[in-house]
Order: C-alpha cells, then structure tokens, then sequence
C-alpha cells in the first residue's frame, strides 16, 4: 500500500502528514513521526512512503491554517482508523470549533457516555490526526491544560493562536 507523506515546516515545529487515497491518515509533529509511521504499519501492514508535494491538499491547508485561517483543517478529509468509540469521540472532536474548549467530561456526554471521561482521554491520546482532529482543545474539568502528545507547549501555542484565552490557573501551571 502507498501513502503519500509531506512535511510542513509550522512555527511549532515542523509537521509530517500522511495520506492514503486522498484522506489524511496520520499527522506527527516530527519528533512523534517514528512512532506515527510504526502506527501506520501495524494497520496497514508493509507501507510504501511516497514523498509528495502536497498529498490531499492537507500542506496548503496548514498553511492557511497557520497563517491565520483557523477554520482551514475543518473539512480535509481524514481516515483515522479507530474502535468505533475512538470514532465517535473524534467526530465530536471535529465538531469543537476553533477558538472554543471542551472538558473531557463534556466531551463524554456529548458521545453519549457520561460516565467515560477516561476513555474519552485514552481515544484523545490515540488520536493519529492531532491538530486536524484538534485534540489540542480538550481541557480539564477545572480549566487546566492537561496530556498533549505534541507536548504542553504546543497545545497551550495552538489554542492561543485560536483566540483561545488562557486566564490564571487555566495555563497548566
């Protein structure tokens, strides 16, 4: 199987995505890249890496998106793989807008498990397609930044750079 893979050089590092028949099937910032593609081939099996330009649009998208566009990764087209709750809570991810938060436990109930405030944690850190699957904007119940794969950092420049206001005590420090 082939997998067209580009890379974005983001003001937060640079980012590799890959794409498999047009949809974005993984997403690492490079450091995260390594495990990322072993992800890739335990679903896949063996993968072909093809270096593209610009598979599915998604580099162009970043980089709207990372000049200011925030709503740019809203509509590229993703296959994530996944359990069917793994899913769910990454549709319902998609459905946060740019800008806004959610707690992990809203975003539970908002899947129809409110008491799965945990798993919902577990699928956001499985999530293969972070920044388009925009786990970055899950906070914790009391407004604290929590587990990022791309790092802390990362997430609290993410969410700023939506319009996202961190006050005192909301910054996870």
């Amino acid at each position: 199987m082939t997998v067209e893979i580009a890379e974005y050089p983001s003001p937060i590092g640079t980012i590799v995505v890959a794409v498999r028949e047009g949809r974005l099937c993984a997403l690492a910032f490079s450091d995260g890249w390594p495990r990322r593609r072993r992800a890739l081939e335990r679903r896949f099996g063996t993968v072909e890496l093809r270096a593209a330009a610009d598979p599915g649009g998604v580099v162009n998208r970043l980089a709207a998106y990372f000049a200011g566009s925030v709503d740019a990764l809203c509509h590229i087209p993703v296959d994530a793989g996944g359990s069917p709750f793994q899913r769910r809570v990454w549709r319902a991810l998609r459905a946060v807008p740019p800008g806004r938060t959610v707690s992990y436990g809203e975003l539970a109930r908002a899947v129809g498990a409110p008491a799965a405030a945990r798993a919902v944690g577990a699928a956001n850190g499985a999530n293969p397609v972070g920044v388009v699957v925009p786990c970055h904007r899950v906070i914790g119940a009391d407004g604290r930044l929590t587990g990022y794969g791309g790092g802390l950092d990362r997430k609290r420049w993410l969410l700023a750079h939506e319009g996202v206001t961190l006050g005192a005590g909301r910054d996870g420090r």
